[in-house]
C-alpha cells in the first residue's frame, strides 16, 4: 500500500514538472511569434515607407519562426493536437485503441531522439559559423532541433506514462477526441 502511495506520489511529481516544462514552451512560444510578428512589420514599415530595411529583422524573424515551429512541434506531442489520422484507430475496440495510442505516442519519442541527435551532429557539423547581418552563433538556430526533440522526447513518454496509469492512452491534457 505504501509503495503505491509512493509511486503515485512521484508520477504525479513528474506530471507537475512535465505542466510545468509544458506552459514556459507555451510561454515562449508566445513571445516568439510576437517578436517575429514585431520584425516582420518592421521590415515592412521601413522598406516601404523608408525604402531601407534594418539588416537585423530578417534574421530575428527567422529565428523566432524556428522556433514557433519546432517548439509548436513539441506542444502539439504534448496537447495531442499533432496532425495524424484517426482512420486505422476508429474502428479498434477500446483496448486496442489504448495500445495503439501509445504505439504512436513511443513513435514519437523515437522520431524526438532522431531529432536530438541529427540535430546535434549538425549543430557540431556547423559549429563556430555566425550569421551574415548581426553575427551571432548559428548553434543558436541550430541547436533549437536538439532541444525541440528533447521536449518531444520528455511530452510523448509523458503520454505513454499517463496512458499506463490511467488506462485511456491519452495524456491528461489532451483533448477530447
Amino acid at each position: 500500500m505504501a509503495t503505491e502511495s509512493a509511486d503515485g506520489s512521484a508520477i504525479e511529481g513528474i506530471r507537475r514538472i512535465v505542466r510545468a516544462v509544458a506552459w514556459l514552451l507555451r510561454a515562449s512560444l508566445i513571445a516568439a511569434a510576437a517578436v517575429m510578428l514585431a520584425c516582420i512589420a518592421i521590415q515592412v514599415v521601413m522598406r516601404y515607407v523608408f525604402g531601407k530595411t534594418p539588416s537585423w529583422s530578417e534574421e530575428v524573424a527567422i529565428l523566432m519562426f524556428a522556433w514557433t515551429t519546432l517548439g509548436g512541434l513539441a506542444l502539439g506531442i504534448h496537447e495531442g493536437f499533432h496532425v495524424r489520422l484517426t482512420l486505422a484507430l476508429d474502428p479498434l475496440p477500446d483496448a486496442g485503441r489504448v495500445w495503439a495510442e501509445r504505439g504512436i505516442d513511443l513513435i514519437a519519442a523515437v522520431f524526438g531522439a532522431f531529432l536530438v541527435w541529427s540535430g546535434l551532429r549538425f549543430v557540431e557539423f556547423t559549429q563556430g559559423s555566425v550569421s551574415a547581418a548581426i553575427a551571432y552563433p548559428v548553434e543558436i538556430l541550430n541547436g533549437m532541433a536538439p532541444l525541440a526533440g528533447t521536449l518531444v522526447c520528455l511530452f510523448a513518454v509523458a503520454r505513454v506514462v499517463a496512458g499506463a496509469t490511467t488506462g485511456t492512452g491519452q495524456a491528461e491534457a489532451s483533448p477530447p477526441s
